[in-house]
Formats: structure tokens, C-alpha cells, sequence
């Protein structure tokens, strides 16, 4: 019977491709019998809830072969129809070309960009094991369950594959099970060329318990290695499974023309004769639904669960109520009563910091009330500052909030949406701004897929200074505020800092890039509107004390500038406003009327920020100006670059007058 459950997801991938006259059909025929071992005797889930707290996770790491996780999904029982199988890759549908977390219930994250499917992963393995340990009790394993996550050549091929492999392997994920399928085949065709590393001996030199040379079409040999893997619970899993591309195709099979494209419907049709598939297209008989049918037993289990969850709550009540809040994403009671006072007290020290130091104080302020903050570094904790006073370093053998990624910029970003996805913590971690460039993809991910991961950038201009141009960021701000849906704060000072820190933790639905000076910058006095007006991206930080003739905008370090350069008008008789616009993004969402009310029409504008200046002329216009940067930088002191660049009083003055 296994067989033609497996042959099950053979032919509704075959017809849904063929329908669809595009696709992958070769890797889910590959991995149908790997996939019906997982789902039907290991795979802890439940159909009627895709969101069971304790269930499973399964990753689709290679999401080209979409159609193996939506055939499991409509086998299973999930809200997937034969309808929506139909409509693969069409306008709309719930079977999206690769698989799209939100679209479909029970899609954990979004894949397709090869690696990053695995690296989420080990960001759901590591939060299930953080979890574990903060939560659980002696006869109370609430938290328990493993990350199952298929992938392919390609997937190892790239190289984040790499950063995660090995932060996974020191960190002794146990649960996390990865099962290859080695197929010796990509678009190119067969992969000796290009692909010849010995992948047994590459994970086990990462500490991985790996299980090599399993016949990926043997049922008990797949499930025997999965039990293998299972019984290592110190060491992440790599079950390398030998398996033919286009597995049962009557005249393709190991063949890499089944890689991405249709097999065609004589192929098709022979393939239905040669496994003796006797039902039509998008036909499934009873008895292979009812045997696959996973609702009932994943009715149970998630009963037990909550069996259990109830006599924890009653032992342990106020773990359980912390639990349902984080599980729940809820922010606590007090949070905007916290932060109000901690900006009251910013207010009243109003020192003059970097925004790096101003953002780990926010962090310390954040870690009183939000114990399910998980911060982090690529190798840059002295630099980033974001570590806290009560933050722990996480390791093998402990829990932990704190963790030291090594130099994995793309790795820790990945690695931190699939921590965000598994739910329970608030992750963070930090890098330069420079590196941001490193970890694009995943930050691109986290803004499709609505995740509010937070990343954390710092040394954010030529303010650095003597590092040089290969450390100073001159496009990276503005590219990073035009990827759709992610937030990016640039604050002033102390306040903003908090501001962005507290705005960033509230969104649900978007991340956050907070990016911060190396450099000291000063304290700027508010009145209590003015203090709330920070949230809304961008405000009129000092008004002209007569009538404005012209704007100033700035961000980050420029905001001093753009202060000094307003008096030094208001001395020659110019009457300037300064407009502070910490997050564009979030000015742009705010409705017409305030924004009018910061940038008045027919106000000459001229704005102001180290960085290249094409991003600021939608908000100056064609008859404004911009103090920017459109070079690379050079090794100097910061005080040097900003005079030799022009960002000077005098420059800024300049620029206001020239558009007068």
C-alpha cells in the first residue's frame, strides 16, 4: 500500500504541472516515498489545526517541488482541495509556484530561494529547544517536537547552507532531522561537475550525526533512518537518501529534463501503465485518501497536548499564562506604560551617546518587560551593543537569550525569520550596516512573508571613519527602505532610539531594520507632542520661531547638522523648520493631512543625510536639493569625511538658500 500512497503524490504533481504547463514534477516524484514514510509514520501534526502549538514543523527547504508539499497537504486532510491543486501556480491560488507561508495552511515558511528553507529550520529547532528549556517541567514536556526538512543538492550548494550547518552542529540541535535527497541531478543536468563534495563527511565535520547511502525508495530503510536519527537527541541529523529524479516516469526517470518542466502527456499516460495507476487525472481512489487521512490522529494528539497544557496550567500557572502570551504574540499589559517612562527618564538625563549605546539601553529597557527577547551578533557584540545586563550567552548545553553567531550574517538572518516563525521569542541580531548586503535575501523574506524578525545595524554611515570605504555604507539605507513592507528606523538620538526600538516590537506584521552611528550624537529636547510625533516616522523636530521659508529634513547624525544649519539661518533672517523623518516608511503610512502638516506645500525642501541622494528627491522635488553622498568613502577620521564631503553647516545653509 505504501507504494501507491507514495504513487498518490507522483501523479497529482505529474497532472498538476501538466495542467499548469509549468513546474517541477521530477523532485516531488523523487521524494514521494521519503515524504510518505515522514508523513505517515512520524510526522506529528494536525490537519484541522495547522497551527498546533506542539506540532512537527516541516520544511520544504528546495520549494521548487511544491507540489510534493501541497499533495501531502490535500492527502493529509489539510484545507487544500482537489480544486486548488487544479489551479497550481494561477492568480490567487492557495498553490503558489513555490510555497508561500500564508497562502496555505500548513506551509511553514516560504521557500524557493535555495538554503534558506534549511537555515529557517534550524531557527525553528533552535526555538523549540530554547523553549524546551525555559519552559518545560519535570513530567511536563510541553514543548516537544521535532523540524523535518527535506533538501536538495541545490540547496547544499549554497553557500548558507554552510553558516547554518555548523552554528546547528555546535548548538546540538537534536531535533532538527534533515533528510537529502541525492539525486545527483540540477537544471544542468547531472552535478559531477560541479557539485562533487563528499556531503556524509562534510556534516558529520560539523558535528552532525549523519546517515549515509539510504535507499531513498525503501520505505523501511527511509523509516529506519529516520528512528536512527530520532535516538541522537544531542546532535542535528542528516539522512542522505539515494533517489532517482522523476522517480516511476516511464521513459525520464534520473533524468534532469523532469527538473522543471512538464512531463508531457504520453509520458504522463505510459507513467500511469508502467506503476499501474489506473484513475484518471486529479484522481485519487477512497481507499488511498482514507489511508492517508492524518485528521483523526492528529485530533488525538493534540488532545493529549491539551491534557496536558491543563495540568501544566494548573501547576504551573504562571508559566502557563507567560507561555499563551508569547504563543499568542501578545505584548504584555504594561508595555506602553513602561516605555512611556523610560522615554520620561531619556528626557531627563538627555546625554549624548551614539545611537549604538542609546539602542542597547532601549534593549535593557525592552529585556524588564519582554522575556522572550533572543538577541544576537555576527561576531560584532563589542560593536553592536546588543547585549544586555541579564542576557545570556546561548550554548549546547544551556538555554539562554543571547546568541553568538560567528561571522553568519545571512545565517543569523535566516536563522532568526525561522525563530520569528516557530513563535515563542522576539528575535534580534546585529551586524554593520555594510554587511547588511550579506543577509538581503533573508531580510526580503521576512517582508514577504510578514515575519517581525528585527535586524539591527550599526556603524551606519562614513561616520565609522577610518575603516574605509569597504566598510561604509553609502546605498544600503535607501535600498533597504525600498524593499516593500519592511520598516527602517534611523533615529537621532537617545529618544528616537527607544521610539524605533518600542514601534518595531509592536508591528506585527513587518520587520524592522534599526540602524544606528557609531558616533556620538546629541540629546534634542521635546515637548511632550513633539516626543509622541517620533512614532509616526517622521515630524517637525524644531520649528522656525517666525513663519518657515523652507525644510529641512534629516535622519540619524544629519539631524544635528540640519539643527546648527537652521540657526545659523535664523541668524542671517532665513526662518527654517527642521523636519527629523527617522523612519520614511512609516511617514509615508500616515494620511495626507499630517504629512502636509510636516512637509507644507509649496515649502522649499532640502534634505539631508549621508547617504546616496536620488532616494530623497521624491520628497524635495525637482526644484529642491540634496546634501548626500553619491561616491564611495575613504579612510579618514569621521570628523574629516563629513567636512571633506560637504556635510558642513555651511553646505546645508548653502542648499537652503540655492532653493529659495
Amino acid at each position: 500500500m505504501a507504494s501507491q500512497l507514495a504513487n498518490a503524490i507522483r501523479f497529482l504533481s505529474a497532472d498538476a504541472v501538466q495542467q499548469a504547463n509549468s513546474g517541477h514534477p521530477g523532485a516531488p516524484m523523487g521524494m514521494a516515498d521519503m515524504a510518505e514514510v515522514l508523513w505517515n509514520q512520524f510526522l506529528r501534526h494536525n490537519p484541522n489545526n495547522p497551527k498546533f502549538a506542539n506540532r512537527d514543523r516541516f520544511v520544504l527547504s528546495n520549494g521548487h517541488a511544491s507540489m510534493l508539499i501541497y499533495s501531502l497537504l490535500h492527502l493529509s486532510g489539510y484545507n487544500v482541495s482537489i480544486d486548488d491543486l487544479k489551479n497550481f501556480r494561477q492568480w490567487h491560488s492557495k498553490t503558489p509556484g513555490h510555497p508561500e507561508y500564508g497562502y496555505t495552511d500548513g506551509v511553514e515558511t516560504t521557500t524557493g530561494p535555495l538554503g534558506q528553507g534549511i537555515a529557517n529550520a534550524v531557527g525553528m529547532a533552535l526555538a523549540e529547544q530554547l523553549l524546551a528549556k525555559e519552559f518545560n517541567r519535570e513530567g511536563f514536556p510541553i514543548v516537544d517536537h521535532y523540524t523535518y526538512v527535506f533538501l536538495g543538492d541545490g540547496c547544499l550548494m549554497e553557500g548558507i547552507s554552510h553558516e547554518v550547518a555548523s552554528l546547528a552542529g555546535t548548538l546540538g540541535l537534536g531535533k532538527l532531522v534533515c533528510l537529502y535527497d541525492d539525486n545527483n541531478i540540477s537544471i544542468d543536468g547531472k552535478i559531477d561537475n560541479w557539485f562533487s563534495e563528499n556531503v556524509p563527511q562534510r556534516f558529520e565535520s560539523y558535528g552532525w550525526h549523519v546517515v549515509a547511502n539510504v535507499d531513498g525508495h525503501d520505505a523501511k530503510a527511509v523509516a529506519a533512518a529516520i528512528e536512527e536519527a530520532k535516538q541522537n537527541s544531542d546532535k542535528p541529523s542528516m539522512i542522505c537518501c539515494k533517489t532517482l529524479i522523476g522517480k516511476g516516469a516511464a521513459n525520464k526517470e534520473g533524468s534532469h529534463k523532469t527538473h522543471g518542466a512538464p512531463l508531457g502527456a504520453d509520458e504522463i499516460e505510459a507513467t500511469r501503465k508502467a506503476l499501474g495507476w489506473n484513475y484518471g487525472a486529479f484522481e485519487v481512489p477512497e481507499e488511498v485518501y482514507a489511508a492517508w487521512n492524518a485528521k483523526e490522529r492528529g485530533e488525538a494528539l493534540e488532545s493529549a497536548w491539551n491534557e496536558l497544557f491543563a495540568s501544566y496550567q494548573a501547576q504551573y500557572p504562571e508559566l502557563a499564562a507567560e507561555y499563551l502570551r508569547r504563543e499568542n504574540g501578545q505584548l504584555p499589559e504594561n508595555f506602553d506604560a513602561h516605555i512611556q517612562n523610560a522615554l520620561a527618564e531619556i528626557s531627563g538625563k538627555a546625554e549624548k551617546i551614539a545611537t549604538r549605546k542609546a539602542s542597547q539601553n532601549a534593549i535593557e529597557v525592552l529585556a524588564q518587560v519582554l522575556p522572550e527577547l533572543v538577541g544576537g551578533s555576527a561576531d560584532l557584540t563589542p560593536s553592536n551593543l546588543t547585549d544586555w545586563s541579564n542576557s545570556v550567552s546561548v550554548t549546547r548545553d544551556n538555554g539562554g537569550n543571547y546568541i553568538h553567531y560567528g561571522v553568519r550574517e545571512f545565517g543569523m538572518s535566516a536563522i532568526m525569520n525561522g525563530m520569528n516563525l516557530h513563535g515563542g521569542l522576539r528575535p534580534f541580531g546585529g551586524t554593520f550596516l555594510m554587511f547588511s548586503e550579506y543577509a538581503r535575501n533573508a531580510l526580503r523574506m521576512a517582508a514577504l512573508m510578514k515575519t517581525n524578525t528585527l535586524f539591527v545595524y550599526t556603524h551606519d554611515s562614513i561616520g565609522l571613519g577610518e575603516d574605509g570605504p569597504t566598510h561604509q555604507p553609502i546605498e544600503q539605507i535607501a535600498t533597504l527602505r525600498m524593499i516593500p513592507n519592511m520598516k527602517v528606523w534611523r533615529p537621532c538620538d537617545t529618544a528616537e532610539s527607544l521610539v524605533a526600538w518600542s514601534e518595531a516590537m509592536k508591528a506585527k506584521t513587518s520587520p524592522a531594520c534599526l540602524i544606528f552611528s557609531r558616533q556620538n550624537l546629541p540629546f534634542v529636547a521635546r515637548d511632550e507632542a513633539t516626543l509622541a510625533n517620533i512614532a509616526k516616522g517622521g515630524y517637525v523636530i524644531k520649528a522656525s520661531e517666525s513663519e518657515a521659508q523652507a525644510v529641512i529634513i534629516a535622519t540619524g547624525s544629519e539631524v544635528e547638522l540640519a539643527l546648527n544649519a537652521q540657526a545659523a539661518l535664523a541668524q542671517e533672517g532665513v526662518n527654517v523648520n527642521v523636519v527629523s523623518m527617522p523612519s520614511t516608511n512609516v511617514f509615508d503610512a500616515q494620511d495626507k493631512a499630517y504629512q502636509q502638516s510636516v512637509l507644507p506645500k509649496g515649502l522649499p525642501r532640502v534634505a539631508v543625510e549621508a547617504g546616496v541622494s536620488d532616494f530623497w528627491r521624491k520628497y524635495v522635488g525637482l526644484d529642491g536639493a540634496v546634501v548626500g553622498i553619491d561616491h564611495f568613502g575613504e579612510s579618514a577620521p569621521a570628523d574629516i569625511l563629513f567636512k571633506e564631503f560637504g556635510f558642513t553647516t555651511e553646505n546645508v545653509v548653502a542648499a537652503v538658500k540655492s532653493v529659495l
